[in-house]
């Protein structure tokens, strides 16, 4: 199967959904995730800066006045005084909430640009991941004291972006996991498609196994149903058939007999005709009803002794055919409906043709049986109608030909039956060519001594 066919199937685009979807689905999950962790290590940065401001101002309300002064002027717990060179950024709403919560009113935050907060820039590469807070809290004795504080920035540490390895993996086992669920979802589908286009030939197929979702189910459902009304109808059909068929031979009969007592030749002659036309027609709607009905067990068939067998039964009718090539094959095949099938094909190919060829021989893992007649051929278009019931084309011979249009029409019922392909094509130099195909049970024959050179051989020995 081609990749644009592929992806252009139900289950090529499953699968193609599901993988865009899941890694799509993977990917924006990580980054929610990674909001999530960043807010998380903003909130955490502010529970520290809160934290040591709570512990500086409680040592300072509690020192004693030099210790104080001291703490003041070089700060603690990673506090340090203001400088007066920083750059302030904006408030920070939810630190001076927490701030006010925990020491008191009066107390704000805001934030400062980092370089700016540093007292020797030639740490300013080191200090470029850190945040910097500019507190502003109120003592005890009602003094106010601003602060810095400098915190990892969240930003910062951010998850690292996945590696090759990792993403290659990822894909990997997102699209084998893609496939095989597209190709379980999309199978009952394939069956079901495969099923609708082989009814139209084999309206008698099993029915689908019901698998699948719900709606895929009820589909396959309503197809079984569908088949076998389709079945019951053709059974139906065909029995009208062979009764009607059936219930005219003995009616028929007795008309023969009667027409035998005209006195008028002529007329008598041709109420003949016309009764044998009936009769003709009654005979293959019969053979239709067996061929549509009989069911037959396939077995090893000797080609060659059959296709000979066909033959000699048509010479011996007074008619022109011979068999040209042996294929030294056998075949597996229900034996009643092989041989109806060829002698069917070449009584037509006798019919419209006057003589005919038959010939097999082995293409690759099938083997090829040809029926050529030496008529007038078919149309190219015509080709394919031939083969539906009581189809018939005019014949440019000026004798009529008889027949009701079932012959090729019996003939590819049997070729079902008997798992072969029967087609039909105009020979490069003249007539039609009638092709049968099989494939089963092919093994090498015994060979065969040609009657011919038999006879030869036994009149050698008697000199």
């Amino acid at each position: 199967m081609s990749l644009r066919r592929y992806f252009g199937s139900m289950a090529g685009r499953l699968f193609v959904f599901l993988l865009v979807g899941v890694i799509g689905s993977a990917s924006l999950a990580l980054g929610l995730a990674n909001m999530r962790r960043t807010s998380d290590l903003e909130h955490i940065n502010m529970v520290r800066v809160v934290d040591r401001t709570q512990d500086m101002v409680s040592l300072i309300n509690h020192a004693p006045p030099k210790v104080r002064a001291q703490m003041l002027s070089e700060g603690i717990l990673g506090l340090h005084p203001l400088r007066g060179g920083e750059r302030l950024i904006g408030a920070e709403p939810e630190l001076t909430r927490m701030l006010n919560q925990r020491i008191g009113r009066g107390s704000h935050a805001q934030r400062a640009a980092s370089a700016t907060c540093i007292a020797r820039p030639a740490a300013a590469s080191f200090y470029a991941h850190l945040a910097c807070w500019v507190v502003t809290v109120r003592l005890a004795d009602g003094k106010t004291v601003d602060l810095t504080a400098l915190t990892p920035r969240a930003d910062a540490l951010q998850m690292p972006m996945p590696d090759a390895l990792f993403l290659s993996v990822l894909t990997l086992a997102v699209a084998v996991l893609a496939f095989f669920a597209s190709r379980m979802a999309a199978a009952p589908l394939e069956d079901l498609a495969q099923a609708a286009g082989a009814i139209g030939g084999d309206p008698d197929g099993a029915p689908l196994p019901e698998r699948g979702p719900s709606e895929v189910r009820e589909a396959i459902r309503a197809f079984n149903a569908m088949q076998s009304k389709l079945h019951d109808h053709a059974v139906e059909r065909t029995r009208i058939l062979a009764s009607i068929t059936h219930d005219l031979q003995t009616p028929l009969t007795r008309l023969r007999l009667r027409l035998e007592k005209v006195g008028d030749a002529a007329l008598r002659s041709r109420l003949i005709d016309d009764l044998g036309r009936m009769q003709a027609l009654i005979r293959q709607g019969l053979d239709f009803h067996r061929g549509d009905q009989a069911e037959e067990a396939f077995a090893p068939i000797a080609l060659d002794s059959l296709l000979e067998s066909i033959v000699e039964d048509a010479a011996e009718c007074g008619r022109t055919a011979v068999l040209t090539r042996r294929s030294g094959y056998d075949v597996e095949a229900p034996p009643t409906s092989l041989q109806r099938c060829l002698a069917n094909l070449l009584d037509n190919a006798l019919k419209y043709g006057g003589r005919a060829e038959v010939s097999a021989a082995l293409e690759g893992d099938r083997l090829r049986i040809r029926i050529r007649d030496f008529g007038p051929g078919i149309p190219e278009d015509k080709l394919d109608s031939v083969f539906e019931p009581f189809v018939r084309l005019e014949s440019p011979s000026p004798q009529p030909v008889g027949g009701v249009g079932l012959g090729l029409t019996i003939a590819r019922g049997l070729a079902r039956k008997c798992d072969a392909e029967l087609t039909l094509a105009n020979h490069p130099q003249g007539g039609l060519e009638a092709s049968l195909v099989l494939s089963r049970g092919l093994a090498p024959g015994a060979p065969m001594i040609d009657q011919a050179s038999e006879e030869t051989q036994v009149d050698a020995l008697a000199h």
